[in-house]
């Protein structure tokens, strides 16, 4: 079934690559005017063009500057909150420097984004809002202090907004990606070494695409989820099901970065 967003304005924050850009390209393909909201340097107006979107430069941690860009598209009918930042780093060698940039993009841009985008919706009494936050809204990964923080956290703003905006027909919901190939996981998707371990307790035995998330943001977004409101939708091949593994040597192989039954 195709879904269709035709002439329902449609904004995505950190949209100018990686999940932002495969979710950006399914709403253009889906008939949706859409909007990519980035920084300046990820040149969103570049990416955009590139997909029949239009894009503007802003900052989810400047107020001002996402104002100014929800100023640009007018109130949006969807909106996916989607900017966000990870780096690696142990319990004692979180800076106080990285914690805030992470919070500050993960969790305060979302906070911003919504806000901003649900005073825009309250009036026409109905929008729908997608919020990106992470199998690691649940987990404790090692080395990843501030990024689980700030993505635990996206669930508060979730339950809540979900509670006060629903008498207005907003809904609001979160994709909850895990192991995905992007810019950013490239490298660790290169490396045997980790990802054939990683993926043994994953049910799926693989790793998931941009593409897959941005399919489930967009039924999140539609007619389709009409009644789905406060939740949560993990997008990770069953790795938040299994506890102790489920692929193994004995009966199956790793080829081509993914556990393939013998």
């Amino acid at each position: 079934m195709r879904l269709d967003f035709t002439g329902r304005t449609v904004v995505v924050t950190g949209g100018a690559n990686g999940i932002g850009l495969a979710t950006a390209r399914a709403f253009v393909s889906a008939g949706a005017p859409v909007w990519i909201f980035d920084l300046p340097g990820e040149r969103p107006l570049e990416a955009a063009a590139s997909i029949g979107a239009r894009g503007a430069a802003a900052d989810v941690t400047d107020r001002a500057s996402l104002e100014a860009a929800f100023s640009e598209t007018g109130a949006p009918d969807v909106l996916v909150a989607n900017a966000g930042i990870g780096e690696r780093a142990a319990l004692e060698e979180t800076s106080e420097s990285l914690w805030n940039r992470t919070i500050a993009v993960n969790l305060g841009g979302v906070f911003h984004a919504v806000q901003i985008a649900a005073a825009l919706m309250k009036p026409r009494r109905r929008g729908a809002i997608v919020i990106t936050a992470s199998t690691n809204s649940y987990d404790g990964e090692a080395e990843f202090l501030a990024y689980n923080a700030s993505k635990a956290g996206l669930l508060g703003i979730l339950h809540t907004a979900a509670n006060e905006l629903g008498p207005y027909q907003i809904r609001v919901n979160a994709v909850c990606p895990g192991f995905i190939r992007t810019r950013l996981s490239e490298d660790a998707f290169a490396d045997a070494g980790f990802i054939k371990p990683y993926f043994q307790h994953t049910p799926l035995g693989r790793g998931g695409t941009p593409e897959e998330v941005a399919a489930t943001i967009l039924f999140l977004a539609s007619d389709l989820a009409s009644y789905v409101t406060g939740a949560e939708l993990l997008v990770d091949g069953g790795q938040m099901a299994a506890k102790f593994g489920t692929w193994s040597e004995r009966t199956a192989e790793f080829t081509a970065d993914r556990w393939r039954l013998r």
